[in-house]
């Protein structure tokens, strides 16, 4: 039996060097852009005094003109995209992970790795890869003006349609693996109980199924938001620059002579407003599994 002063010893030495790494590489990191939001803008794009409350308010949408709504509805609209990338997500991951699951094991490992294989490409190729496949001589485009839906020669991008349809295949990885590994766990027995007291088929998903893989469920939407709230490249390239989103925001505000207080205002309320609804999730996913007994 060890004494609870060397099990600490041996935590500390065990998790000390990732403890420090993160500490150095992302606490302190975080710590300067908290201190920046603080400052204010020199002549010449410097960060100097005095400390100021005025980028969390012109943030806010109160500037020298009076309220202007252009920041807030760029918060709002990040926050859509976010929120509907990782349903689309979901809608598309919850039939493939059971597909998956019922495959034969000697099938398993050859769909998962179908299912990765986006991530052995950069992002930057694969947004480049869609501009190809939604262009207007591309197959899809001339498919779509075939049915009427678009102008004949018309291209699929810019617009939403094109930056959901891209951003749902490249996270679409990050939700089904986590519930991939959760219906691979089913306990199948109670689906087929509620089945024998007459559920329905709907009532089974909800009271059998849907709480046994609540935790990937709850683990893929959030490693899908998290990252589709604060991306730009993809509405920067397939969404045509005509909307700015948050990481879009962030990114004008950084560079020689430009705006760094601003921006490290808007990464703080950014990060602060993606934790709060991570808090939130995690709480209210935390206390329904609680009640299920």
């Amino acid at each position: 039996m060890l004494s609870a002063e060397r099990l600490r010893l041996r935590a500390g030495l065990g998790a000390g060097p990732a403890l420090l790494w993160m500490a150095v590489l992302f606490v302190l990191p975080l710590l300067v852009i908290v201190v920046v939001s603080f400052l204010s803008r020199g002549g010449y794009g410097t960060v100097e005094p005095p400390a100021t409350f005025e980028n969390y308010r012109r943030l806010a949408g109160f500037g020298w003109l009076g309220f202007d709504a252009l920041y807030p509805r760029v918060l709002l609209r990040s926050l859509v995209l976010g929120f509907g990338t990782a349903t689309l997500a979901l809608l598309a991951a919850l039939p493939l992970a059971f597909f998956i699951a019922g495959l034969p094991a000697r099938f398993k490992a050859f769909a998962l790795t179908l299912v990765i294989i986006p991530f052995w490409t950069n992002l930057l190729i694969r947004t480049y890869a869609w501009q190809i496949l939604l262009a207007p001589e591309s197959w899809l485009s001339r498919a779509v003006a075939s049915l009427g839906w678009i102008d004949a020669g018309a291209a699929l991008y810019p617009g939403h349609f094109a930056v959901y349809l891209c951003m749902v295949c490249d996270y679409l990885p990050f939700m089904a693996l986590p519930l991939y590994a959760s219906v691979e766990k089913l306990d199948w027995t109670l689906a087929e109980a509620a089945m024998d007291l007459g559920a329905h088929r709907w009532n089974v998903f909800r009271h059998a199924i849907l709480p046994q893989i609540k935790p990937g469920l709850a683990a893929g939407f959030i490693l899908v938001f998290l990252p589709a709230t604060g991306q730009f490249v993809i509405p920067d390239l397939l969404g045509g620059a005509k909307t700015v989103m948050l990481g879009n925001l962030i990114q004008q505000q950084f560079g020689p002579g430009l705006d760094w207080p601003f921006g490290s205002a808007i990464a703080v309320v950014s990060l602060a407003i993606v934790m709060a609804g991570f808090w939130i999730f995690a709480r209210r996913a935390g206390t329904r599994e609680m009640e299920l007994p």
